[in-house]
């Protein structure tokens, strides 16, 4: 007699399901009895899907995660896997505004406002869209199935001897993309920031220069990955990997959702003949201001995950 192996099921998707469908139940009572007011400065806590939309966006990401669990024919794992992907970037696009939670825990006293049950919604929605993302990821290995284009997926990823040329352009393009965003504030006047002007300001001011200056160059010069002379007691080490790359990857991640989010909103606010900043007690900046700033903002975040990958790429150890 034959025994059959029965495979335990992914604990990724399982993961995924559990997150996304209590999330989708939450939700679905917010819009039965109420949604809370205190979610955000702008009244929603997740962007492009308020509402029963964001109900039913969980509800999608939580079939999937239930599809991936159920053996399925290799036919089935490309479509699971682009429905993955795309779910998991409209959960993650969704809650932009985490990018304010960070901010206002981090600079406490900056002007931008913390609202806890918002933030811990836009928590639980991106972690749905991770698990999500990772959950397919494991399904397309578990499955052994070899999607077109694999190849040349790997190739992106493979390592690297050297720095390349783009790698180099893509970090000088960040950096020129932050200092254009710094040269949009100096012509309107760095006085109408809304932001608090005391210590915490200058301390974020400086975060944000060194984001967008050293964090780039050193993804692509010797000194990110091997410490320079001057640096007394470390000169010549190799400096840890994950102190360049993870920052990196959070502020690329950060900037590109939500500066991506917003700059659609803008687009469609225009097309629909509204000024998409419109003046209020808080803030009254000229509207150009702002399609110089958040374009720039969304070319410094690309361009700094490209170089980020190339430092990926380089530092990984080999196979």
């Amino acid at each position: 007699m034959t025994t059959k192996t029965i495979r335990p099921p992914d604990r990724l998707a399982v993961a995924a399901l559990i997150t996304a469908s209590g999330y989708a139940a939450v939700r679905a009572c917010w819009q039965i009895a109420g949604t809370p007011d205190d979610l955000s400065s702008a009244g929603p806590d997740l962007v492009m899907f308020d509402g029963w939309w964001g109900v039913a966006l969980c509800l999608a990401a939580a079939a999937l995660a239930a599809a991936m669990l159920r053996p399925r024919s290799a036919s089935s794992v490309p479509a699971l896997m682009i429905a993955g992907t795309l779910i998991s970037l409209a959960l993650v696009g969704a809650a932009a505004m985490i990018v304010l939670d960070a901010i206002g825990g981090l600079f406490p006293g900056l002007g931008v406002e913390l609202f806890p049950l918002g933030a811990a919604s836009r928590t639980t929605c991106i972690s749905a869209g991770l698990l999500l993302a990772l959950a397919t990821r494991s399904m397309h290995r578990r499955s052994g199935v070899e999607l077109p284009g694999g190849d040349r997926a790997r190739a992106l990823t493979a390592r690297l001897e050297r720095t390349p040329w783009w790698a180099y352009w893509a970090a000088y393009v960040s950096m020129t993309g932050c200092l254009t965003r710094v040269a949009a504030q100096t012509v309107v006047g760095v006085d109408e920031s809304p932001l608090s002007s005391g210590p915490v300001g200058v301390m974020f001011e400086l975060c944000f220069v060194l984001a967008g200056t050293l964090l780039p160059l050193a993804l692509v010069h010797r000194w990110g990955r091997i410490w320079p002379r001057w640096v007394v007691g470390f000169a010549g080490r190799r400096v840890p990997r994950w102190l360049v790359l993870g920052p990196a990857i959070g502020v690329a991640a950060a900037i590109v959702v939500y500066f991506g989010v917003l700059l659609g909103q803008m687009v469609a606010e225009r097309l629909q003949g509204r000024n998409p900043f419109p003046p209020d007690a808080r803030m009254d900046l000229p509207e150009a201001f702002f399609w110089v700033a958040v374009p720039a903002y969304v070319v410094w975040g690309a361009a700094l995950s490209v170089a980020a990958l190339a430092y990926h790429r380089t530092t990984r150890k080999t196979a």
